[in-house]
């Protein structure tokens, strides 16, 4: 997504926030550049249809906030498709709401926009182009490699496996990489990356997923090199969305 120089973009438990003023930040802030992007990542890993995402998604809002009678209507960006709706809040409340979910292969992501009324002439024509700005890359330019030739997720650097797991009997055939992305991010990163770089895929367990494994598996090869990669949620950063990656290498 591109936004305006003088925007500030600002991450927020498991969301991204995009305001015009830092002052905007503040959800009770009714200024003449207030008004809140706020959009959220979801891994669907089973591959839900859309409506049932949006029933949740939309039952939710409208129960904290005390909203009915919520219509839909399809909503489309680039090669993503969706839901979308604004919701009518209580007469004693000031703003404007509108939400919408889009999907995209196994991506999820939930959008909600918010502003004070007075200021919709101000603040919607720049929320409706940094919104229409999103695009899902076909790859990722400049993708550093591990020696065995993995993609690395960007900014993710080498650390000691036996950090990250416990117990392990053959250390030296073990590399692991911790960074500050999400579990789904990294493994939409390698659903994508691993063809383009001649891995061939065996298995993948995608995680949250079905059989409670507790991390996402890949098991990869390419020629006589044998790799099986897991992304582990993060025990020591602080954060639970956070995840490292570790694989194993076999073969020559």
């Amino acid at each position: 997504m591109t936004y305006l120089d003088s925007w500030i973009h600002q991450q927020a438990q498991d969301a991204d926030v995009f305001v015009a003023t830092a002052d905007a930040l503040d959800p009770l802030y009714f200024g003449p550049d207030a008004g809140q992007i706020m959009v959220r990542g979801e891994w669907n890993w089973s591959r839900q249809k859309i409506e049932p995402l949006w029933n949740r998604h939309i039952g939710m809002l409208g129960g904290m906030l005390g909203a009915k009678n919520i219509g839909s209507a399809p909503w489309r960006i680039a090669d993503a498709v969706g839901l979308e709706a604004e919701i009518v809040l209580p007469k004693k409340d000031n703003r404007r709401l509108w939400t919408g979910i889009l999907m995209h292969d196994f991506r999820v992501l939930h959008f909600m926009v918010t502003h004070p009324k007075e200021v919709r002439e101000q603040f919607e024509p720049a929320a409706t182009k940094l919104i229409a700005s999103l695009r899902f890359p076909d790859r990722v330019l400049g993708v550093k490699t591990s020696p065995e030739g993995l993609p690395m997720p960007p900014d993710y650097t080498p650390a000691d496996p036996q950090t990250i797991l416990d117990d392990i009997p053959d250390p030296q055939a073990w590399r692991a990489y911790t960074g500050d992305a999400g579990a789904g991010a990294l493994q939409s990163f390698y659903l994508r990356e691993l063809p383009i770089h001649d891995w061939q895929m065996e298995e993948y367990v995608p995680f949250p997923g079905p059989f409670g494994l507790g991390f996402a598996r890949f098991k990869l090869h390419r020629d006589k090199l044998h790799v099986t990669l897991g992304i582990m949620p993060s025990k020591t950063s602080g954060d639970s969305s956070l995840a490292n990656v570790v694989f194993k290498i076999s073969g020559p």
